[in-house]
């Protein structure tokens, strides 16, 4: 039997019960005997920080580095965990993007069946589309080194032909293996930027056509980020796989989960050529840690696309159809505000059960 090594980051807040409840799916998955899941916790993240001085040990990040096939991650974050700058202490995303060279942030927009979209006339299904957001260079990479002092600050956006080559390669590659877009079937990467106005975007679109001549079975497109946002509301449907800016990423992929019912249903792989990490794309929401309302979906599709990772995906079909099947027969249902009614253990046993 196939045995992978995972290590656990149950993270803050609500990760905890979230990372619980995607252990469950996952048990329910790895009982049918195919392959084996052996688990590893790691201390990491704002309550790491606040108790060690270090919100991720150098053993632990040169561990999950080299001694694991992936890391599923819950989210991090103590809004009361600070450096003395003001900004919030304790977060993984600079320390694992950079430290594992995770340098494609994968991040599926899904219209699930029994979830309600904010644009009302969408059905599931009809919006489907993966933002693939650069994660260790753009505006980000300045991250704990803006210039300044009270009057004014400088943060910099760095773009390099390697880094862009890279996540472009991943996100033609991306498109190849998928169905196309939902309105008409094309498999299409549209490039995100604003190079009409920096100079940085303007290199990332050029080596965006360079990656795109070796795709010529895919089609291609470019939006500004503006009418990127207006698009993504307006006709979600015509999009497949979209690439861009760390910044514009982060942004552009919140708006995504706006409109499949909230960034909570979102789940993400931050993969590189060696090492990766999964995740939901939202925060920690302590204020909620431990009232039964938090929804772990997010979570379970990140587990689903670890699933992917370590090279099971009927496995991960069988994840993602059983939280389908388990929302459009209304077994887990999802409030107006996008939190899970009867909370996570009562999800993960409904997705679990499916898969049984």
């Amino acid at each position: 039997m196939q045995v992978h090594d995972i290590a656990v980051i149950r993270g803050d807040g609500i990760g905890p019960e979230l990372v619980d409840a995607a252990l469950t799916v996952l048990g329910a998955v790895t009982a049918k005997g195919a392959f084996e899941l052996r688990y590893t916790e790691i201390d990491a993240g704002a309550d790491t920080y606040r108790r060690t001085g270090a919100a991720c040990s150098p053993e632990d990040l040169e561990y999950l580095r080299t001694g694991v096939a992936a890391t599923l991650k819950g989210p991090v974050g103590l809004p009361d965990v600070r450096f003395p700058d003001g900004t919030e202490a304790g977060l993984l995303g600079g320390i694992l993007r950079t430290g594992l060279d995770a340098y494609a942030n994968v991040r599926p927009a899904l219209l699930l069946p029994g979830v309600t979209s904010a644009l009302g006339s969408a059905k599931p299904g009809g919006i489907d589309y993966v933002i693939v957001r650069e994660n260790t260079e753009g505006l980000y990479a300045s991250r704990g080194k803006g210039v300044g002092n009270r009057w004014a600050v400088s943060d910099a956006l760095m773009t390099t032909r390697e880094g862009t080559l890279r996540v472009c390669r991943r996100a033609f590659e991306l498109a190849a293996a998928r169905n196309g877009a939902p309105s008409d079937g094309k498999r299409r990467v549209t490039c995100v930027d604003k190079s009409n106005v920096l100079r940085s975007h303007a290199l990332f679109r050029e080596i965006f056509f360079e990656v795109a001549a070796d795709f010529p079975d895919i089609e291609t497109e470019t939006l500004y980020a503006d009418a990127a946002a207006q698009a993504l509301v307006l006709r979600p449907g015509d999009f497949d796989v979209l690439v861009m800016e760390n910044f514009l990423g982060d942004v552009l992929s919140d708006l995504g989960g706006a409109t499949i019912g909230g960034i909570s249903l979102c789940g993400s792989g931050n993969i590189g050529d060696d090492s990766a990490y999964f995740e939901p794309i939202h925060g920690s929401a302590p204020s909620i840690a431990g009232q039964g309302l938090a929804n772990p979906i997010g979570q379970v599709l990140a587990a689903a696309m670890m699933l992917d990772h370590v090279g099971h995906p009927a496995e991960a079909g069988l994840v993602r159809a059983a939280v389908a099947t388990a929302l459009e027969a209304g077994e887990v249902r999802i409030a107006p505000d996008g939190s899970a009614l009867g909370g996570p253990e009562a999800v993960a046993r409904a997705i679990a059960d499916r898969i049984d």
